[in-house]
């Protein structure tokens, strides 16, 4: 259960599309430094350094072991839709906005950022250029990237911020060989050694039953930055652009303690389905935007036979 102490909302109303401008209310604490991670070691084959989890695959077991296994065992591909090709760019131009002088990220130059990203993604990924029909449905679809970016400047003010880290890397092993690993949206570091993990969110804002699911995410992140550094993070926020809302939380020792037993509890349950080659469905709402519920048998479905997998 969240302590409702450590919880926090703030709304923010997003501004129409075209005209964003920075509140002068919107501020931010100055965060900015380096954050001293502990060099992973990636010269090994994977199966050398021993198995991995990261918070989405956890997720993804906790949703559905059977959707684990499409995404991890069988390794399925998975077509990009326009919403999933609208949060991979959002977050490539927030992330090139701090490369910009402090004074010069304005919204005008993100919605620029916004445009120079797409050609270069439509120009690695011919796929995402191919989700779209006609000029009419790309900038229709442009223009609701170009709103949440503008939306961002609503939650804070990027010409105060000096971020310690963006698309980061993380990596630790815990005790029992497994390794817990991810990419951090941008990892924020006071003067005074307090560190802010960030994560840009491009869908909806959660219903506060749903809180402590969203939060899994970067509790997982947390507890890595605790065991590279020592240091439990002082603040987690989870930043809901589309909707202007910011879903903050305040970590302890025994909520990342809590979170590596629950990591521990699901890896065993992952290596118990592994062992057995028993990846149950778990039917929900979500199934409705599932990429492989054909091959389901909840819906009539046949998974492809699973592959060999290598001793252990």
């Amino acid at each position: 259960m969240l302590r409702a102490q450590q919880v926090a909302r703030v709304d923010a109303r997003p501004a129409p599309a075209g005209r964003a401008e920075i509140p002068p209310n919107v501020g931010a604490v100055p965060y900015g430094g380096a954050v001293d991670e502990t060099a992973v070691d990636t010269t090994l084959p994977a199966q050398e350094r021993g198995p991995a989890l990261s918070p989405s695959r956890a997720a993804d077991f906790m949703t559905c072991p059977l959707l684990y296994r499409f995404r991890v065992i069988d390794r399925l591909p998975e077509p990009p839709t326009a919403a999933t090709a609208r949060g991979t760019l959002v977050h490539a131009a927030l992330e090139r906005l701090f490369d910009l002088p402090a004074a010069d990220r304005t919204p005008a130059a993100a919605r620029a950022l916004l445009a120079r990203e797409w050609d270069r993604l439509a120009t690695e990924e011919p796929d995402l250029a191919a989700l779209f029909d006609n000029e009419a449905e790309r900038s229709s679809w442009l223009a609701s990237a170009t709103a949440i970016v503008d939306a961002y400047f609503t939650l804070e003010d990027p010409r105060r911020l000096e971020p310690a880290e963006r698309e980061a890397y993380v990596e630790t092993t815990l005790e029992s060989g497994l390794r817990l690993r991810g990419y951090i949206d941008r990892l924020d570091v006071a003067p005074s050694g307090d560190i802010r993990i960030v994560d840009y969110k491009t869908g909806r804002a959660p219903r506060e039953a749903y809180e402590a699911s969203a939060l899994f995410q970067m509790k997982f992140y947390a507890l890595v930055i605790w065991r590279l550094r020592g240091q439990v993070p002082r603040l987690l926020q989870l930043m809901y652009l589309a909707e202007g809302e910011v879903l903050r939380y305040s970590p302890d020792e025994s909520d990342l303690l809590a979170t590596e037993r629950k990591v521990a509890a699901l890896w065993k349950a992952i290596e118990r389905a592994r062992d057995a080659g028993d990846w149950r469905p778990r039917p929900s709402r979500l199934c409705d935007w599932c990429n492989h519920k054909a091959l389901c048998p909840e819906f009539g479905g046949t998974p492809p036979p699973l592959p060999e997998m290598p001793p252990a």
